[in-house]
């Protein structure tokens, strides 16, 4: 069926398939009318064309129509092999053959568009929709860091010689914070972009992941200020052959989300180990979890949970889910029965020691 799809296009595809198919229906029931009658022909002659006219254009449907008729008076109404009808009954069923076959194409073509042009439709809506949500949190998410910026330089330049240097280290302070949190969510959109672009090409290499836990542990320093990260290294965790660069964001996606979405004092913990030959991080907390209900959709790209308060794009969690996948991995989400929220990823990856590093 796609093979039929993708060469619609070709006019001449579309003639030669419906012809092909006519004469070989006609082909087949000429050999086997004498078992089946010649008013059942007529029967799967109609069949031929209604399934042309669900894959081709109006026009080579009609025309496959109007050669079908022609086909089944001549080779099958008695007397075969002319274009006379011997009866006023036959005459009438080939009439009658005729208009339902024209009828069937048209008909068939015609709700065929009206569903094309449903479905695209129903594409416009879903892309404006997604559209709108992309620019109400960028809107807030990129003018709000922009505005910090602008605000504080504006401050440190008017009022220069009555700032204290405790003052405009402070203002420096929000403008550095802005700086990361503005790119940030310039990051988000490339990594989304790079996702649905398809060019994502991992680059394995041997990783320290308690090393690469603690650094992004510290990247969320100033973020996490009202919550607790708990993280304790396992010593015998071996190095492992990972993307650096994609496991780190996917790490640093789900700890900002957990951060975001969490009440202050909320308790963060993180724990890595690498068993039969898959490198498995668990990030839980445990502050209120997410809806049952909500569960399946918070991978979705630009979703956010109803009544959120909170900042964010959208694109945490399903850019961590689209990284975990290029590694061939994966991300499951559940609420922990005391409480809170729990992630899983799981990713394949090879599990090496220092000397045999050394030996490659």
């Amino acid at each position: 069926m796609e093979f039929f799809k993708t060469q619609s296009n070709s006019k001449f595809f579309q003639y030669s398939i419906s012809l092909s198919m006519i004469a070989a229906s006609c082909i087949a029931c000429y050999y086997s009318v004498d078992v089946i009658g010649y008013q059942v022909v007529a029967l799967i002659l109609l069949l031929v064309v209604s399934v042309l006219a669900m894959l081709f254009d109006i026009l080579p449907v009609l025309v496959t129509a109007f050669l079908s008729a022609l086909s089944w008076n001549f080779f099958f109404i008695p007397p075969t092999f002319t274009f006379h009808i011997g009866t006023t009954e036959d005459a009438l069923i080939f009439f009658m053959y005729f208009v339902i076959a024209l009828i069937n194409a048209v008909l068939t073509f015609k709700i065929r568009d009206v569903e094309k042009k449903a479905r695209e439709k129903e594409e416009r809506e879903k892309s404006l929709k997604l559209y709108n949500t992309m620019l109400n949190s960028l809107s807030h998410e990129l003018k709000t860091p922009i505005s910090t910026i602008i605000g504080a330089i504006d401050t440190i330049k008017e009022n220069a010689s009555k700032l204290s240097e405790f003052n405009k280290s402070e203002l420096y302070t929000e403008i550095e914070i802005a700086g990361f949190r503005l790119n940030r969510q310039v990051e988000n959109l490339l990594s989304m972009s790079r996702l649905e672009a398809g060019v994502l090409k991992p680059k394995m290499d041997w990783c320290d992941i308690n090393e690469l836990i603690f650094s992004v542990i510290k990247d969320h320093k100033e973020d996490a200020r009202d919550h607790q990260i708990c993280f304790e290294p396992f010593e015998n965790l071996p190095l492992i052959k990972i993307d650096r660069g994609l496991t780190e964001q996917i790490i640093h996606n789900i700890l900002l989300n957990a951060i975001q979405h969490t009440a202050p004092g909320t308790i963060i913990e993180i724990r890595a180990q690498h068993q039969n030959g898959v490198f498995r991080l668990v990030l839980s907390d445990n502050g209120k979890g997410f809806p049952e209900q909500e569960i399946q959709s918070v991978f979705r790209k630009f979703y956010r949970l109803p009544n959120s308060t909170t900042g964010g794009t959208g694109l945490g969690l399903s850019i961590a889910k689209g990284f975990a996948e290029a590694l061939n991995g994966s991300i499951h989400l559940e609420n922990l029965p005391t409480g809170g929220a729990k992630f899983t990823i799981d990713i394949p990856s090879q599990a090496s020691s220092i000397s045999d590093i050394e030996n490659e």
